[in-house]
């Protein structure tokens, strides 16, 4: 799957935070709902204009971001 496909920035929508693409939905709020337990199916009731790829493409965001972080340890 291609994130870029379905997740975009732009710094006129939600001052460039990343969003699903076609919506102004942020990807950290879909990873937080998640977190908290919601479900896709709860997630697509609650925002009808997403489907269930965009959430996959929110979560793989999220993990292809955090392969980019280096992590130091502390001496």
């Amino acid at each position: 799957m291609n994130t870029a496909d379905y997740i975009t920035t732009d710094p006129d929508i939600l001052f460039g935070k990343p969003v699903i693409k076609g919506t102004r939905i942020p990807v950290d709020l879909i990873l937080e709902k998640l977190a908290a337990g919601e479900t896709f199916e709860q997630l697509l009731k609650a925002y009808p204009s997403i489907f269930h790829e965009m959430i996959q493409a929110c979560l793989l965001y999220a993990a292809d971001n955090l392969k980019n972080i280096i992590v130091h340890k502390a001496a």
